[in-house]
């Protein structure tokens, strides 16, 4: 029996084959396997947070681009050389970029919105940060309604609009568009530092799920791994002694015939 349960606990690798082996140990093992599960949930969902808000900053990335094309037109366009034909052809340029960052403002991750919700206020996500029921409040920006924003891309009820806010028509319209402009770079920096402090955190979850893990399997293996030097011991020995318990059961049969040899 010894023999036979040391085999099984080699073949599966696991010191507790049977319920009744380590009951105590089998419970506790299947609590720990349960959260290491939940921990590789909760590891996925955070790296997916921080692919979204990668991907958040590579359309700011783009809009800070736009942007400061934009105020350069703005400057461009109060050069009192210019003539109102030069302006016009400045002030093109300068709407096209606007809508392209508040079309920026309408894009989303996996049908989950980037920059605002549909009530047009910014996206706080609560993502989960370790096994249990615990979150952390992924902080939003929004592009949609923020003046800073709809100044230069002049957006009116959610639909871009062309010189509603601000052009470059006249040397005192491009002079308001510099500030207009200036307003919106500031604020692109506060957003992108708040996504920047959004990575930063989401990273320390990340390494801190990873140990978590790490550590509950290294548990979950002291409890349910099989020695295998030491059980190979245990094998070797039981083995021993079941094969000389055979040759000297074998040899206790032998001897009443070498009796009856004798006497015959």
């Amino acid at each position: 029996m010894n023999l036979s349960a040391s085999l099984a606990r080699l073949s599966s690798g696991s010191k507790i084959v049977n319920p009744s082996d380590d009951s105590a140990g089998l419970a506790v093992s299947m609590k720990v396997g349960a959260q290491i599960a939940r921990t590789g949930a909760a590891q996925n969902n955070v790296n997916n947070a921080m692919s979204f808000s990668q991907t958040q900053d590579g359309y700011l990335q783009q809009v800070n681009t736009a942007l400061t094309r934009m105020s350069e037109l703005a400057v461009s366009a109060q050069d009192v050389t210019k003539s109102t034909s030069d302006r016009a052809l400045y002030n093109n340029e300068y709407q096209t970029l606007g809508a392209y960052v508040a079309d920026v403002a309408t894009k989303s991750f996996n049908g989950v919105s980037l920059f605002a919700d549909k009530g047009g206020a910014a996206v706080n996500l609560n993502v989960t940060s370790d096994s249990e029921k615990d979150t952390f409040q992924m902080k939003g920006v929004d592009l949609s309604l923020s003046t800073s924003y709809t100044n230069v891309t002049n957006v009116v009820a959610g639909v871009v609009t062309p010189g509603a806010n601000s052009d470059l028509t006249t040397a005192a319209d491009a002079a308001k568009a510099v500030g207009f402009t200036e307003t919106a770079i500031n604020q692109l920096a506060t957003d992108r530092a708040t996504i920047g402090s959004n990575e930063e955190a989401l990273g320390y979850y990340s390494n801190q799920l990873s140990s978590l893990s790490n550590n509950l399997a290294a548990a979950k293996s002291q409890i349910t791994d099989v020695d295998v030097a030491k059980e190979s011991t245990n094998y070797a020995k039981e083995n021993i002694l079941v094969q000389s318990g055979t040759a000297m059961l074998a040899q206790a049969n032998s001897m009443p015939q070498s009796v009856l040899r004798l006497l015959s």
